[in-house]
């Protein structure tokens, strides 16, 4: 009898994996151990800078609510805003893009000082040593020193 369909001849499914199955892995267990390796942010590092568009974006906004009152989507907004910026010119962008790039150097500049404190606070080092260190290479202390005299 070739053609027997009993419980020992029947095939799998040639998509199907052959093989050991794997335990049923509780899901939640996962989970917690992913935010566990999420490092939490700290409050007192510096915001990433605007990008050009949304340097137009912010201004942009304050015209359209001015023209548009009744409107109070911020999708509707952010279309609008999308459309115009993709109609504009580079010389129309200019003044803004020179507004994204002055920003971006004053976070360089922020970044600069929050990873020096980082590194500071990392090598166990007080604030109030740096702030020392730092007055007495600008004068401060010595100034402080004259008029006590």
């Amino acid at each position: 009898m070739t053609g027997a369909r009993g419980k020992g001849a029947v095939k799998p499914p040639e998509d199907r994996k052959v093989g050991k199955r794997k335990a049923p892995v509780d899901r939640s267990s996962i989970r917690k151990a992913k935010k566990e390796k999420k490092a939490k942010k700290d409050p007192n590092k510096p915001k990433r800078p605007p990008s050009a568009f949304f340097v137009f974006l912010e201004e942009f906004r304050t015209t359209f609510k001015k023209e548009n009152p009744n409107v109070k989507a911020v999708s509707a907004v952010g279309k609008a805003a999308g459309e115009m910026w993709k109609s504009m010119s580079e010389e129309e962008k200019g003044p803004y893009e020179v507004k994204a790039q002055k920003r971006k150097a004053e976070y360089e500049k922020q970044m600069k000082d929050y990873n020096k404190k980082q590194e500071i606070s990392a090598n166990g080092r007080d604030a109030e040593e740096v702030n020392d260190e730092e007055n007495e290479g600008s004068g401060e202390e010595e100034e402080e020193d004259e008029d006590e005299d």
